[in-house]
């Protein structure tokens, strides 16, 4: 039995002990932090938490937040998981609520902030910090505006007055991205709104300022005494989070495909086939133990690189089965990376879907861009310059001419695919076919030698 059985076995325990006259269960208060980027990690993380929080049956969840953004498909999940969980969950803003944190705090049922914190600035920016292109604003908004609708309306007796207001306005959420957006007697057009902690209590961005979560849980949650568990990541989650890391999963899959590619260069089973093989099972395990892979997404990449490998050595030339077995490959490694149920997206997110596309045809694309450097750097230098063969072998070993077989004609001793083995007057020969593939027990004619190997072709009835 874990830790958490034995917690849910003694509160169920408690409640069914009769207990002293005015005794009674604590409520139990379950903590998360999130103060780094938002990213696999920290959605990792909260997944983890809200599940733990279900199974000890916690009566609040309270997210303590500081980080100034990160993933907005992270963050999507995440603000999602908020806003349909079972528990009531609240945000402490402890400093910072910036970009995907604003999108996350806006989930909450309710909002609380430390004086001097801000909330806002959710305009999404690239790497070098500007912004993307309207596209990826206009998804930011609509994801910002939809969040604050989700907690309705308030009905507001002012008098004789009846007034009907949004508990969050949605448009305050969405000036926080789009600088054109501009709310009276707050933000004027060409600002991206940010709010201190007084300005989000006066909007209804902010239901109370504390200093701590104990004052947010004590003043405004009302639990005078109560159990506090705070969710405590494992090795395994961390690691975890650093696998399915859309860069480290890019990088995979670059080991992935140029493994498989020097493999099939070099005969035997080596190095590159074993990085390979790990980098698989590096890929799709968390994928897999998360759920999201399912055992025919990997038999589906499984079956492409056997169709790859077929059109190599088994295929003549170049069609269905190398094309079909590159296509099953990259659907194997994109639809992993998606969480659909036997081809039902419904689930899926227009952000899930670019951010899987995106990390598959990256790391595709370098692994392209590596095999050609790779390719160009072995012999006289670069990486492999000790593993590879570089002596000139002209003069140092005599290479035979067959010059005088030019003209006569054998037989095909085995199959040529282009290289193989032809008879000629009696003799074994290495023989490379000059055209297309030619079975065994095919006539041949000798069109040139070179290297110690005759070329050759079939002979036409």
């Amino acid at each position: 039995m874990n830790k958490y059985s034995f917690y849910l076995l003694l509160r169920i325990i408690l409640a069914i002990v009769p207990l002293k006259v005015g005794a009674e269960i604590p409520p139990l208060v379950y903590q998360i932090d999130i103060r780094d980027e938002i990213n696999n990690t920290t959605q990792l993380f909260l997944s983890h938490g809200l599940a733990e929080a279900n199974t000890l049956e916690a009566d609040a969840v309270l997210i303590c937040l500081n980080t100034y953004g990160g993933q907005v498909d992270m963050a999507d999940s995440m603000r999602t998981a908020i806003l349909y969980s079972h528990i009531p969950v609240y945000i402490f803003v402890d400093n910072n609520a910036a970009s995907a944190g604003a999108l996350i705090s806006i989930a909450a049922k309710k909002i609380y902030m430390r004086a001097g914190a801000n909330i806002g600035a959710a305009t999404v920016v690239n790497q070098t910090g500007e912004a993307m292109p309207d596209k990826y604003q206009s998804y930011m908004r609509a994801m910002m505006r939809s969040t604050a609708e989700a907690h309705g309306k308030d009905t507001v007796i002012h008098g004789r007055d009846t007034i009907v207001r949004w508990v969050r306005d949605p448009t305050i959420a969405e000036a926080m991205v789009d600088e054109r957006v501009v709310v009276p007697n707050l933000i004027d057009s060409g600002k991206v709104l940010t709010l201190t902690a007084e300005e989000a209590v006066k909007w209804r961005y902010c239901d109370g300022i504390a200093e701590s979560a104990e004052e947010v849980i004590t003043k405004y949650l009302g639990y005078s005494k109560y159990e506090l568990k705070t969710f405590t990541p494992t090795f395994l989650d961390k690691l975890k989070g650093f696998l399915m890391s859309p860069y480290f999963q890019s990088l995979l899959i670059l080991i992935i495909i140029g493994g498989i590619y020097f493999e099939l260069q070099t005969p035997g089973i080596g190095f590159p086939a074993a990085a390979a093989i790990i980098a698989a099972i590096l890929y799709f395990a968390p994928l897999y133990i998360d759920g999201l892979a399912q055992n025919w997404e990997i038999l589906v990449f499984i079956v492409g690189i056997l169709l790859i490998v077929a059109e190599i050595f088994v295929i003549p030339g170049f069609g269905v089965a190398g094309i079909s077995g590159i296509l099953f490959v990259i659907a194997g490694l994109t639809l992993s990376l998606l969480n659909n149920y036997n081809f039902d997206f419904e689930g899926v997110s227009g952000p899930d879907f670019g951010r899987a596309t995106l990390t598959v045809l990256l790391g595709l694309g370098s692994a392209f861009i590596l095999m050609l450097w790779i390719s160009s750097k072995i012999g006289s230098k670069g990486l492999f310059r000790k593993v590879a063969l570089t002596t000139d072998l002209e003069d140092a070993v005599s290479v035979p001419v067959f010059t005088s077989l030019v003209g006569k004609e054998g037989l095909a001793a085995t199959v040529l695919r282009p290289s193989g083995k032809v008879w000629i007057d009696g003799e074994m020969y290495d023989g490379i076919s000059e055209q297309d593939f030619i079975e065994k027990g095919t006539a041949v004619k000798v069109i040139r030698s070179e290297n110690a190997q005759v070329y050759v072709q079939p002979i036409r009835s």
